[in-house]
């Protein structure tokens, strides 16, 4: 049986990608969490004032990929250390967090993370938040799948 898995880790759009080839997954989508605002659109979210996040919702089969694995793939794809922001992108949408279903996913993403930063010990701290999934919106249909559809245009962090 499937299960999900939400994070946010910069523009969704590379996000997106990175975690739709990795095996076992079956999908993943672009879209918005973590704040106050009903039915967001892509303008509300870049004007920082809705609370919420760009994530990638990432719909996975955890007898070929672990939420473990999705986790420390999630950690790999962007800079952890860097607050509300990824590469040139600026603001609270851009914010590196790991959006928990359950408490097992919650103890998992806070180990992985106590690990890693156990391994960087002298490094800057990572600034990751874990905290429990709220509502997901799905991004309008032009936002999903975008590096795939718009080639000459990729956008890669």
């Amino acid at each position: 049986m499937s299960e999900q898995a939400t994070f946010a880790a910069g523009c969704f759009w590379g996000v997106e990608e990175r975690f739709r080839k990795l095996p076992g997954v079956e999908d993943a989508e672009a879209g918005y969490t973590g704040g106050w605002k009903p039915d967001p659109t892509y303008h509300d979210v870049c004007t920082d004032k809705t609370g919420h996040a760009e994530a990638v919702r990432v719909t996975f089969d955890p007898e070929v990929i672990s939420y473990e694995q999705l986790v420390t793939a999630f950690f790999a794809m962007h800079d952890p250390t860097t607050r509300d922001r990824q590469g040139p992108d600026v603001g609270k949408q851009y914010r590196s967090a790991i959006f928990t279903e359950s408490p097992e996913q919650g103890q998992t993403a806070r180990a992985v993370l106590a690990d890693l930063q156990a391994d960087r010990e002298r490094r800057r701290p990572i600034v990751t938040e874990i905290v429990p999934a709220t509502t997901f919106y799905r991004a309008e249909d032009y936002h999903q799948r975008y590096n795939e559809k718009n080639q000459r245009a990729r956008f890669a962090f």
